[in-house]
């Protein structure tokens, strides 16, 4: 279980960008955060992994604190929490096979990964990352050769590599177009069905959130405004949707952020 409690992070310039959030996932749950521009979706996330440092509040996976953990105990945390960004954060100039490989370092001596060594056991994990990606043929492929879509599934064996319990997965379909966007939640969402994976992904579109979710946080100016089930969103009318997020909010379109 996740159990985030009175989470709050407020910047160098004095922008609260999260007010006293608090929420639990349950395991195996897929999770979905949204919200207007600003609302601290992607620092919500970042906290969780504390690639963004809260300003105060509670991070717990389990019994393990997240927010009092030391750098070498956060070092082992961070191995049960992969990542899956809206950017895919790929070293371009490096292939496939090494972008996924880097998943691994977590558990690698850091002057092994240094001259690129990493174990047979490794290589034949990243392989099986690849295929459950479809990407075994692209192995040897530059990253930056790839479509969008084909990155971002590169992003996704690459946080796989972790075996991970968890993976906070922010805005990974934003630059997709819609067809690419469903391919890569539903490679999320098996993930999430067949691995237990606990999936947690910000989205921009309702639509996909109804999709995917099995329940929904909102947040608003930093502030959690709303949490329900999948039942709870599909039956959202315009009128309550507007109040939570915006009269910007709509239905089926864009949940900016």
């Amino acid at each position: 279980m996740l159990r985030v409690l009175n989470l709050t992070k407020v910047y160098p310039n004095g922008t609260t960008a999260l007010d006293q959030v608090s929420f639990e996932v349950q395991d195996g749950e897929f999770l979905a955060i949204i919200g207007l521009s600003g609302s601290g979706k992607s620092t919500l996330l970042r906290c969780i992994n504390r690639l963004v440092e809260p300003t105060s509040g509670e991070i717990w996976l389990d019994d393990v604190s997240i927010t009092r953990a030391s750098p070498a105990e956060l070092r082992r945390i961070r191995r049960r929490i992969g990542m899956v960004f809206q950017q895919f954060n790929l070293v371009n100039r490096s292939s496939v096979w090494t972008n996924v490989l880097s998943g691994r370092l977590g558990y690698t001596n850091p002057l092994h990964s240094l001259g690129n060594y990493f174990s047979r056991e490794d290589r034949e994990k990243a392989l099986q990352a690849l295929q459950r990606v479809g990407l075994a043929e692209k192995a040897d492929q530059r990253a930056d050769q790839l479509s969008g879509g084909q990155q971002q599934r590169v992003g996704i064996a690459r946080a796989l590599m972790q075996s991970p319990s968890i993976i906070l997965a922010d805005e990974p379909v934003a630059s997709l177009d819609p067809v690419l966007a469903h391919s890569i939640l539903g490679y999320l969402e098996q993930l999430n069905r067949q691995d237990k994976i606990t999936v947690l992904c910000s989205l921009h579109y309702l639509d996909l959130v109804q999709r995917y979710a099995t329940r929904v946080i909102g947040l608003r100016n930093g502030v959690l405004v709303y949490q329900g089930d999948n039942a709870d969103i599909r039956a959202l009318d315009d009128t309550r949707f507007k109040a939570i997020y915006g009269e910007e909010a709509v239905r089926l379109g864009s949940v900016t952020g």
